[in-house]
């Protein structure tokens, strides 16, 4: 904007552009069809032959299930319709990650995930995982039957011997992620029964032990408490990155997003502070952010307990911004939350200290209606490894200790001496490989189950197809074990029999069970004592603050620090083997496909380090090695690597590079370049906007609240007239108006909502069959995604403020890196924007690209003839061209000289392709479609019923899957729909179109970001 003279800037290639850079921008189409890059061997061909998603005759074991005929069906099961979808509630349940959801099934499999309104928890959100879950359901690389020395065994073999193990073993362990389901817990305390030498031992890969442990100690409960972030008109976080990957983020997405709200009804926002040390997509989201070291957040927290006059602590330091957001706190208490991820004890009883202070507990932090999502003990499992070569048997319950435990290693070495070892892992992974014997589970789309992840919040799972391969659900195993029976889903009914339906005060347990089933959820505030909550009032206790402040004294920096942390997608790694996540960038470094250590311009400028370049850390046994990715924001002399890589079990998986570092703790740190280079594939700047002012459109609360203000400083093209007059470049018309007699629709996009999370983006994929292209063809810029998310840094800095020729100046890298130390960040959802004017339209010799009725942009694909003019003209570059022939394996596997067919598509791997959406071949042009096959199917229901169809009725598979409520779409024509009201009245303010002055008229509006903030 003119006032703030902010730039946007994509990434640091447009703050110094080489002239690589600058060569890849002008061009159009940068790279040779028939031409690998130099140097780089990995080509699309070799990523299709090896990836293995459904190959052979697989989908033959599918043949108990459904989806054997599509049509006709000699007995059609009454419940299908051919060509109508049904849907079934369940629960995507992933150790403690967890979102209720509706499956969408159509002929009896599985294609798309949507989220479960009805749950109070994820309130219809889902995320990136959520999404892709689904095509691990088909993915080949599963176990099939179960296994014995490495050799296939039959069940009756396999239950046989481990029960005759069971009842001779003195010392039995059953190992395990948290178990978020009442009934399996109920199982497991039926096996200990059994077997009284057995005990269950609980761990998470990503740990929150240290939250538990404080909790535990400050209130008896060895618990997460529940935060509602929607309460909170305050929000400091430190490190806590919880619209990611913190505990519960779907959840606190959609309270996040309700405070950021605004319109002229509501004036109100909540303000979030952000003190960490990479620049996660929570602190990209931020008003105020604040870039510490890991060492330097005891400090921080102890300045902030100081701020708002906490007695006892006299470690104090100085950060900016810890003053203002201690005086936001005291203006707020009982409407804020102080949030920390540390795994350290005394850091973690300071901030409930703090949240104590402010009066937190009871309005916005609730310790007595507690998350169960976090439920490991790492010390525990500490302990069960040590001595793990005591034990006669060890069950590990679909969980990968020896790669993501952080004494893997040792445990790997212990387990040699056990007797009996049994994973029921789904994959041959590091556990199960150490293993005499392995009873694969089911994937959740297969199974029955339940889950309580929240006090009171229960959920229901429910099988929406048959088993594909000969699996066996866990629970079920352990059943057979202990003699309990074989029927899991029995043994969940009993226990909502005797458990649950009491809480109901409902006399027929049919009734409840079928509508609890139905709804996928059912939820209760009666006090009841739960099979999660876990207390010990003995370990009350002063909190000693002498303790605290002698812990974070003892805390030392280093010239450099490490930082291990969770991507959005990838999380732990639990769905490594999913080529649907590796393609989906990165929120914050756009980055996908592998893995790479961040660090910032003047770390890499300091260790003589540029992009791409290949290093070597730490010394010692831990020495490994990863390209360079500059971060900015990240704050300097450190350097981050990202969990979840490194770990074996599947073709996609050893496609990527990276590294193991759960096992990683304060290493020592050494950078040495290879002198090497390795690409690391990036989608931001395959296309820039540098300069151009009217794509980002953002101001201030204070501005926004005096609307005279907001508007002056609100950016809006102009152009000159013949008459010399300035006025709107919509006054200036070539084009025959278009009429839209029945509806016009229409999408808006709340850029106050948008925190970048990136569903959206795998949920178009799913919806619409979007091919995976792999790591080469992205570094070649040929991406397929039909919605992405750009993200833009920007900063009110001297480099920018003080002359427009800053790239002259002499000390370049100091001005690059005063730039990038902390800029602000901006997440914008772009997609085809259905111009009303639309320079596509002009340019096709052969009408592939038209214009509806109803203000869509349409696409023929059998008429394209892949000119690629359309893309040329297109001011967004939200065009796809499809370089490949995907949709036919022997063409498309033989295209670069492999024999193999394309395993993407093959038999098992097509049983996730809507059918609802044409399969694309190579040489056409495919963008969004604004989910087409919604729109007419939502018009097709509502016409059935003799009514105008409305909001309820059609919903884009990107606004379905938003955890933010960031997208809105309707009928711009009627005027009681969400869009019509909000562009025609407390919106219309803020609403604004990309690149107005081109005049193309989309019919996508964005509102406005506003920051809280001076």
């Amino acid at each position: 904007m003119k006032e703030s003279k902010k730039k946007y800037w994509k990434g640091v290639e447009e703050l110094n552009p080489s002239l690589e850079f600058l060569e890849k921008a002008k061009q159009e189409f940068p790279y040779d069809i028939r031409k690998p890059l130099i140097g780089e061997e990995t080509t699309r061909r070799d990523f299709l032959k090896v990836l293995g998603f459904g190959v052979t005759a697989v989908s033959l074991a599918a043949c108990e299930a459904p989806v054997k005929k599509a049509i006709p069906y000699l007995n059609k099961p009454e419940e299908i319709d051919p060509g109508v979808p049904n849907y079934y509630a369940s629960s995507y349940i992933n150790g403690g990650d967890y979102c209720s959801i509706l499956v969408k099934t159509r002929e009896g499999r599985p294609i798309k995930i949507e989220g479960n309104k009805l749950s109070s928890i994820t309130q219809g959100g889902t995320n990136a995982r959520v999404q892709a879950s689904v095509l691990s359901l088909y993915d080949e690389d599963r176990l099939k039957n179960p296994k014995k020395a490495g050799k296939d065994v039959s069940w009756k073999d396999v239950d046989g011997e481990v029960r005759s193990a069971l009842v001779t073993s003195e010392k039995i362990a059953i190992v395990s992620n948290t178990i978020l389901s009442p009934s399996t817990k109920k199982v497991i305390k039926d096996f200990t029964n059994k077997y009284s030498s057995a005990t269950h031992i609980t761990y998470d890969a990503i740990s929150n032990s240290a939250l538990l442990e404080a909790n535990l100690k400050m209130f008896g409960k060895y618990v997460v408490p529940s935060y509602d972030f929607s309460k909170a008109e305050t929000i400091v976080s430190f490190g806590a990155d919880f619209l990611g990957t913190w505990i519960s983020d779907i959840e606190f997405s959609k309270q996040y997003a309700k405070g950021k709200k605004v319109g002229n009804k509501s004036m109100k926002m909540n303000r979030h502070y952000q003190f960490e040390s990479i620049m996660s997509m929570t602190g990209a989201n931020a008003d105020y952010r604040t870039a510490i070291k890991p060492s330097e957040q005891g400090k921080a927290i102890a300045a902030l307990y100081n701020a708002i006059g906490g007695q006892g602590i006299s470690v104090n330091g100085k950060f900016d911004y810890i003053e203002n957001a201690a005086k936001d706190l005291l203006a707020n208490k009982g409407k804020s939350i102080v949030v920390v991820d540390s795994e350290d004890v005394q850091i973690n009883l300071l901030v409930n200290k703090i949240n104590e202070l402010l009066n937190n507990y009871g309005t916005t932090i609730n310790i007595e209606q507690p998350s169960f999502q976090r439920q490991g003990n790492t010390t525990l499992m500490a302990d069960f490894v040590a001595n793990v070569a005591t034990y006669s048997a060890v069950i590990f319950l679909d969980c990968n200790p020896v790669y993501n435990f952080e004494k893997g290693s040792e445990l790997a070495k212990g387990l040699k001496s056990v007797a009996l070892t049994v994973s029921t892992s789904s994959y041959e992974d590091e556990t199960a490989k150490l293993c005499s014997i392995i009873t694969p589970n089911n994937h959740y789309l297969e199974s029955w189950n339940d889950a309580e992840p929240k006090m009171g919040k229960f959920s229901l799972a429910q099988p929406a197809i048959s088993q594909i391969f000969d699996t066996r659900q866990s629970a079920t195993s352990l059943m057979i074990w202990s003699g309990q029976g074989t029927d899991y889903s029995e043994k969940i009914k009993s226990n909502w029999n005797e458990y649950i339906m009491p809480l109901a005060n409902e006399i027929s347990f049919d009734l409840f069970w079928n509508k609890s089933l139905h709804d996928g959820v059912y939820e209760t505030n009666t006090s009841y004592t739960s099979i999660h909550a876990v207390a010990n009032t003995d370990a009350l206790g002063e909190i000693s603050l002498t303790e605290i402040n002698s812990s974070i004294e003892k805390i030392k920096s280093s010239p450099i620090e490490f930082i291990a942390y969770q991507k959005v997608a990838i999380a732990d790694g639990s769905q490594l083997n999913n080529p649907w996540l590796h393609e989906c960038p990165d929120p914050v470094t756009k980055a996908c496909w592998g893995d790479y250590v961040s660090m910032s311009r003047k770390t890499a400028f300091d260790n003589n380090l540029t992009q791409d370049d290949l290093v070597t850390l730490f010394e010692g046994n831990n020495e490994i090695k990863l390209p360079v990715l500059i971060q900015p924001g990240q704050v300097d002399n450190t350097i981050a690597i990202a969990y979840g890589y490194g770990m074996k079990g599947g073709k996609c998986i050893d496609l990527l590079n990276g590294v193991n570092i759960f096992g990683i703790k304060n290493p020592k740190i050494k950078i040495a370049s290879t002198g090497e280079q390795y690409k690391i594939a990036q989608t931001q700047t395959h296309h820039t906007y540098f300069g151009r002012e009217s794509v980002i459109q953002e101001s201030t609360l204070d501005k926004y609240k005096d609307l005279d203000g907001f508007v002056k400083s609100k950016f809006t093209p102009m152009v000159t007239g013949g008459d010399g007059v300035k006025q709107k470049p919509a006054n200036f018309d070539m084009y025959d108006k278009h009429d839209y007699n029945n509806h016009h629709w229409g999408m808006m996009v709340d850029m106050n909502s948008c925190t970048g999370c990136s569903a959206c983006v795998v949920a178009c994929v799913a919806e619409n069959n979007i091919p995976v292209v792999g790591r080469q063809e992205v570094i070649n810029r040929r991406d397929m995604h039909w919605m992405r998310i750009d993200r833009y840094y920007s900063m009110n800095n001297e480099f920018f403020d003080n002359n427009e020729k800053s790239f002259g100046m002499d000390d370049v890298q100091e001005s690059i890196m005063a730039a990038s130390s902390n800029p602000e960040v901006v997440f914008q959802p772009m997609m085809c924007q259905h111009c009303n004017h639309a320079s596509c339209e002009n340019v096709c010799p052969v009408a592939a690209t038209t214009h509806s009725s109803e203000g869509l942009n349409q696409m023929a694909y059998n008429r394209c003839i892949g000119t690629r003019y359309c893309a040329n003209n297109c001011a967004y570059k939200v065009r796809r061209f499809n370089w490949f022939n995907y949709a036919d394996n022997d063409s498309a596997a033989t295209e670069r000289g492999f024999s193999d067919t394309n395993p993407v598509l093959s038999d098992l791997g097509r049983m996730v392709l809507n059918p609802d959406v044409v399969v694309r071949f190579r040489g056409v042009m495919e963008k969004c479609s604004m989910c087409v096959q919604r729109i007419q199917y939502g018009k097709l229901e509502a016409k059935k019923e003799g009514r105008r169809p409305t909001d309820n009725d059609i919903q884009t598979a990107c606004q379905q899957a938003c955890p933010s409520d960031a997208i809105v779409f309707g009928d711009m024509n009627n005027p009681e729909s969400q869009i019509a009201v909000a562009l025609n009245g407390e919106q219309k303010e803020r609403s604004y179109n990309v690149l107005e002055e081109l005049n193309t008229q989309p019919n996508i509006h964005y509102l406005t970001k506003i920051r809280n903030k001076a």
